[in-house]
C-alpha cells in the first residue's frame, strides 16, 4: 500500500469516527508509542521499535496521560506506607 493511499484511508476513518480533529497517518504512530509507554514498555524499547537513534526524539512522540501521571508513587511514600502497616 502507497503511503499516500494509508492516508485516505486514515482520513476517511477519522471522519467516520467524527473525531473532529485533524489527524494524519503520523498519529497511529504517536498513539502507538504513547500506549506502549502507559502500558509499562520500556521506553529504550519504544526507542529501537520507532528507530529512533536518540531518545530524545522518542520523547516527542510519547505523550503520557494527566491519569498515569496521578498514579505514578513516590518509593519514599510506598516505603513509608509498608513501615506502618507493619507496626499496625
Amino acid at each position: 500500500m502507497r503511503t499516500s493511499s494509508c492516508g485516505a484511508v486514515m482520513r476517511r476513518a477519522v471522519e467516520k469516527a467524527k473525531i473532529g480533529k485533524k489527524m494524519g497517518i503520523h498519529t497511529l504512530r504517536h498513539s502507538f508509542a504513547t500506549h506502549l509507554l502507559e502500558g509499562g514498555t520500556d521506553i529504550r524499547f519504544i526507542q529501537k521499535l520507532l528507530g529512533h537513534s536518540s531518545i530524545k526524539t522518542t520523547t516527542v512522540y510519547t505523550h503520557v496521560s494527566q491519569r498515569k501521571k496521578d498514579q505514578i508513587e513516590s518509593p519514599l511514600d510506598r516505603l513509608m506506607r509498608e513501615d506502618k502497616s507493619k507496626k499496625e
